[in-house]
């Protein structure tokens, strides 16, 4: 018997389809005096500041990130909490609370946010200490005395760097950041208290302060692995939380006792020492804040006046336990915060790759108030109407990547290796162009429609297609396999690749829509001239790379081949290259129960920019606390049947045994024609890249066809 559907009431209207199994979902609450429509908070992210993030013009009133927000409260997300707002400029160091002009239109965005129903907390911060995420541009002008002075009118990186003692910046570790004044402390209160107020007057529903979570500046205060002063900010654990504690009794001395005031919360610091993170499930001694004094810290931070906690674990040392990663478990962080919450009576919301249906039953067991979701917001902007509406199938999955909305990216000796151009625009997403993009990515119907044809049915191929269909011309996709999907059909079979396979399943239901594209599978192109088309876009992807070592051909596994399963290994595997995909197969080879080694040239694993550094942590902390035996800096010079010879950085000449070799040496472009007068390559045919660089240019294609 089918499942009886529950009825939801939504803008003056019942509607009769949703799965009960998300009912707890769409119950009110409160936090304060202010009530939320529903259970579901998206969370701050960085880059969706309402104020402007990383911007050279200073601080204004971000109309991106504002159209963001009235698209998702239009499909019906409860409270909306943007990215972190600095209290002070980071270029030109002028003060949030020195821009009137700004709150003014805050004002007129907050009446049409309140119009769909939805709450607002604009999340303020006190700073980031050592996790700003420093550049290998910006550092070295930081290193030296006569630059960083001659820069500071502009970037004050001293100030942006001011921590609660001096210690190493977590992305660059030869700078020591300088210790906070208490003259800047309290400068940082009264902007709190400043700032809060016009956000109130403004008619934000509350505020959010961030930080004692993931080891930004006030939780760097917080933790005395961290905080080594001897003032009346260190020392005691009343000392500690001092600051995080005068901060919310400010706000509430300057906009009412009853102006709801959040605080961004890591119930535990999972931190094993410096930039050293603890696996999930691992035994270990806890550097950080841990469970006991989180306990206690918990409750003194509700008795000083914060009316919720959006929680969920980790510092900048255990970045994935913050942003999770694909290895990360779902719900990763839900039985810390439903411990937490047995501490307090204030809500408390949970973060960290939370599913809707177990943050449902979560709700409705009492565990938590609200479920915290962020980049599932970026991909798809509906996919809580999806839920309401019984449409889980149309929801376009984020597969937590990082590649677009965070991809601050660092390896052994080396600061923050994102572009700048990336560094200033965050909370951009690798599947959706179009999320804080808007200008530049959207669909324009097509002044002459044309017929395209698409060769090559793998994601960027895909995405060509449905763009090119929304635009009106008339698509062919030819498909020379059986599936669509491919490289990333091998790309997303690992286990914990679930978000992938999803994505892939997605792509194959979203083409099949469009009537106006026709799919011929099993059918190689060898002529292109043959197809009669007004325009060809060639999306044949690439091929593996070849290394001239001694046995690769004879006895070398291809990383596609292990992947597809065309080729069994035995227990002791050596991967070659440690870049992302070698890394994640040696992964997977260690979740199979095999044994890898990984042989990479480079001097750190994943040291390809634009990966984040929450993923690439994630897999060296792994393969550490594992002892999956690393050679970095050595080059394989033979394979046999029975394993590698390998050549050290120290000269020294190992054999490795093994039972199987897998070659994951990077790719080239394969594109079946060349680039011509109405022939366009797009994706791995290209440049190899990831998925980001793949659908980002499919767009710029098939928006110009």
């Amino acid at each position: 018997m089918e499942q009886k559907r529950s009825q939801i009431y939504l803008k003056g209207v019942y509607l009769k389809i949703m799965d009960p199994k998300y009912e707890a979902l769409f119950t009110p609450w409160k936090i304060g005096n202010v009530e939320i429509k529903n259970r579901i908070v998206m969370c701050p992210m960085g880059g969706t500041s309402l104020f402007g993030w990383f911007e050279l013009g200073g601080c204004h009133f971000d109309k991106e990130a504002a159209k963001l927000f009235i698209e998702r409260a239009n499909n019906n997300v409860g409270l909306i909490i943007p990215g972190i707002a600095p209290l002070r400029d980071t270029f030109w160091g002028k003060w949030l609370w020195q821009n009137p002009k700004m709150f003014e239109e805050l004002k007129e965005f907050m009446d049409e946010i309140h119009k769909t129903g939805a709450k607002l907390f604009v999340q303020l911060t006190a700073g980031m200490g050592r996790s700003w995420a420093i550049t290998e541009l910006v550092a070295p002008l930081h290193r030296n005395k006569f630059t960083r002075k001659l820069i500071k009118p502009i970037l004050d990186t001293s100030h942006e760097l001011a921590s609660p003692s001096p210690q190493p910046s977590r992305w660059a570790h030869d700078i020591i950041c300088p210790e906070m004044t208490k003259e800047q402390i309290h400068e940082i209160i009264e902007a709190f208290a400043k700032t809060a107020k016009l956000c109130r007057d403004a008619g934000v529903d509350g505020v959010e302060v961030h930080a004692v979570h993931e080891g930004y500046l006030l939780d760097q205060f917080a933790i005395e692995f961290f905080n080594k002063r001897t003032d009346e900010y260190g020392g005691s654990f009343e000392n500690r939380y001092r600051f995080a504690a005068e901060v919310v009794k400010a706000i509430k001395a300057s906009c009412g006792d009853d102006y709801p005031v959040s605080l961004r919360y890591s119930v535990e610091s999972k931190m094993k020492g410096f930039c050293e993170g603890a696996m999930p499930g691992e035994e270990y001694t806890e550097v950080g804040r841990n469970m006991t004094e989180s306990e206690r810290a918990a409750k003194y931070l509700q008795d000083a006046g914060y009316d919720m906690l959006n929680a969920d674990n980790g510092t900048y040392d255990s970045w994935y336990w913050a942003h999770p990663p694909m290895y990360m478990p779902q719900n990763c962080n839900l039985d810390d915060v439903a411990h937490i919450k047995e501490f307090v009576d204030i809500p408390v919301v949970c973060a960290g790759r939370m599913e809707p249906d177990v943050g449902a039953k979560a709700v409705a067991e009492g565990k938590i108030d609200g479920v915290g979701v962020a980049r599932q917001f970026l991909t798809d902007p509906e996919w809580i109407t999806k839920i309401i509406e019984d449409r889980l199938e149309e929801i376009k999955p984020c597969i937590c990547c990082h590649s677009g909305c965070f991809n601050f990216s660092s390896s052994k000796g080396h600061a923050n290796t994102q572009d700048l151009t990336d560094t200033m625009g965050l909370a951009r997403c690798a599947l959706n162009p179009k999320t804080m993009q808007s200008k530049k990515y959207k669909i324009v119907p097509a002044k002459k429609k044309k017929n395209i044809a698409v060769i090559g049915g793998g994601i960027g191929g895909m995405e060509v297609a449905i763009v090119a269909a929304q635009r009106g011309h008339t698509v062919t996709l030819y498909e020379k396999s059986g599936v669509l999907g491919g490289v990333f059909i091998a790309a997303a079979a690992p286990s914990f690749k679930e978000k992938d396979r999803d994505l892939i399943a997605w792509y194959n239901r979203e083409i099949r829509k469009y009537p106006s594209i026709t799919v011929k599978m099993n059918t190689e192109v060898k002529d292109i001239n043959s197809l009669g088309a007004d325009e060809v876009v060639v999306a044949t992807g690439s091929v593996a790379n070849r290394i001239p070592v001694k046995g690769a051909d004879e006895f070398g596994i291809q990383a596609v081949e292990y992947l597809l399963d065309e080729k069994q290994v035995g227990e002791n595997v050596v991967v070659v290259g440690g870049g992302l995909t070698g890394c994640e197969i040696a992964y997977d080879l260690y979740l199979k129960g095999k044994k890898p080694v990984i042989v990479e040239m480079m001097d750190d694993l994943v040291v390809t920019p634009g990966v984040a550094l929450a993923n690439t942590s994630f897999l060296r902390d792994f393969f550490k606390t594992n002892k999956v035996p690393v050679y970095l800096e050595s080059k394989t010079t033979e394979i046999r049947k029975d394993g590698v010879t390998v050549a050290t950085k120290d000269g020294k000449t190992v054999d490795v045994p093994a039972d199987s070799v897998i070659l994951s040496v990077g790719y080239k472009p394969a594109p079946v024609a060349p680039k011509g007068k109405h022939v366009h390559i797009v994706g791995d045919a290209a440049k190899v890249g990831n998925l980001r660089t793949v659908i980002w240019q499919a767009w710029d294609v098939a928006m110009k066809l």
